[in-house]
């Protein structure tokens, strides 16, 4: 079976990848420092800005943002460089990695949302912590605790900017719900379609129809979610709406 072509453009990118057979990838804390560093020399060489990780024993998550359409040679060198410097160490030769990473493509902001409050929760899915910012190899760790040095490549990360906000952090302390985790499966899935040289996700429905019989405020803050759901970015909504893009931000909060 053929496999389905990588997308490298420009924009925020999810990736999971985990050790052959999920063996264990990181056997010490020296050895998520190196992949630490390994991904902020790499992200230097390819104008790559980390917005959030997670590096648990087995696998990890990197949830990034491209500059430029380089995902699969950002990618091959952070692998390529680890599985070197991990094999070398432990006397060992072979494969590290299970086999191709996984990535998604990110358009939905509500997607984006449900994504940090996912990555940051994995040491507590994992039971090897009880609150989100206790375990050392995440990006909010190193916000949350002083102790701690924010790697150099996510000092732009806009998740500095969203604890700012008031109900975020909360947001993210929420445990993840069945139907955030069906519809992260859901996004995962989405068709992306290139749309005047822009690639966007496969849209359910026109905005038309997600606002079609809406007579009230409530009915329309519902529409609204839908359609973030959907794909839309606050900007479309709240042009068609005729309203300005605070307010669209304020239903979000609501629904967050």
């Amino acid at each position: 079976m053929a496999r389905s072509p990588r997308i490298d453009f420009a924009g925020f990118h999810h990736i999971i990848n985990r050790g052959v057979a999920r063996t264990d990838i990181y056997l010490c804390s020296d050895d998520k420092y190196k992949f630490l560093e390994i991904l902020c020399k790499t992200c230097k060489v390819y104008r790559v800005n980390v917005q959030d990780y997670c590096l648990m024993d087995n696998h990890y998550h990197l949830l990034i943002e491209l500059t430029e359409e380089n995902l699969s040679l950002f990618m091959r060198q952070i692998n390529s460089n680890y599985a070197i410097y991990f094999n070398k160490k432990y006397k060992r030769s072979g494969h590290l990695w299970q086999g191709r990473y996984k990535s998604y493509y990110i358009v939905s902001e509500s997607y984006l949302f449900t994504l940090y409050k996912y990555i940051e929760q994995n040491p507590i899915q994992a039971k090897i912590s009880e609150h989100i910012g206790q375990y050392e190899f995440t990006l909010l760790a190193t916000l949350l605790q002083n102790k701690l040095t924010v790697i150099e490549c996510a000092k732009h990360s806009q998740l500095i900017e969203l604890l700012k906000e008031d109900g975020f952090l909360e947001h993210l302390q929420l445990n993840l719900n069945d139907d955030e985790l069906q519809k992260l499966k859901e996004e995962q899935a989405r068709k992306i379609v290139i749309e005047e040289h822009e690639l966007k996700l496969h849209k359910q429905k026109s905005l038309g129809e997600h606002f079609s019989g809406v007579d009230n405020k409530k009915k329309r803050n519902i529409a609204i979610a839908n359609t973030l759901k959907d794909g839309y970015t606050q900007a479309s909504i709240a042009k068609y709406l005729g309203v300005s893009t605070s307010t669209i931000s304020k239903v979000i909060k609501k629904f967050l």
